[in-house]
């Protein structure tokens, strides 16, 4: 399957988000609200498997958001390889652990950007991308 999957509408009254740039070692965090139209970078989780959910519902806990942003890599051409299918299953997990809706994004980029910005913290800053480009398409 090739292109990105449809998404769903985003709902009105969600105006906080927090997004994931899912890594095998390391997941980005990133915090935004609608309003503001911006991201703030959060601490990165450095942990993998059962210890990660563990620091994501902190996270949520903390933050109390209204929906999950996630970015979903896609080779140049728009085909999936192997991470895409992680970072989609880590989508689902997420759905099904914590009952929030997740929205997906096209994620290319976030990484070669954030480095290329000069990001102490490249996965944090590619959270922050992923969840700007989100909020940038909000109607």
């Amino acid at each position: 399957m090739t292109g990105m999957p449809v998404q769903p509408a985003v709902p009105a009254h969600f105006q906080t988000f927090l997004a994931f740039d899912f890594g095998l070692k390391r997941t980005g965090v990133a915090s935004g609200n609608r309003m503001l139209r911006s991201a703030t970078p959060q601490a990165t989780i450095k942990a993998e498997g059962d210890a990660r959910f563990v620091q994501v519902a902190q996270r949520i806990k903390e933050w109390q958001p209204d929906a999950l942003v996630i970015g979903v890599p896609y080779h140049p051409d728009g085909a999936s390889h192997e991470n895409t299918e992680r970072a989609l299953k880590f989508g689902r997990q997420l759905r099904g652990r914590f009952g929030l809706q997740v929205f997906e994004v096209d994620e290319r980029y976030s990484t070669t950007e954030a480095i290329s910005g000069g990001a102490k913290d490249a996965d944090a800053a590619s959270a922050c991308i992923i969840l700007e480009q989100f909020l940038r398409n909000l109607p």
